[in-house]
């Protein structure tokens, strides 16, 4: 199961979302978008779960999380 994962901090790294997402189970990967000229975080990303249970799970634990300043906004993508 794909999910977005919206609001993220600017400065937040792939090795960062991996660790939020790797204690609700495995994943096939996580990306956060890059604006392509400034190679920047456009402050979203995608993480594709390998169980629906466990993306389901993660979605519940995740979505309104502070992370520093910011809540975190997860769901499933479309």
């Amino acid at each position: 199961m794909k999910l977005l994962v919206r609001n993220l901090p600017r400065t937040m790294s792939e090795f960062e979302l991996r660790e939020m997402f790797k204690k609700h189970g495995e994943f096939k990967y996580c990306k956060i978008v890059l604006d392509e000229i400034t190679g920047e975080s456009k402050g979203f990303g995608f993480v594709e779960m390998l169980d629906e249970e466990e993306a389901l799970a993660a979605i519940a634990a995740e979505d309104g999380k502070k992370f520093g300043k910011l809540k975190i906004r997860v769901k499933a993508a479309e």
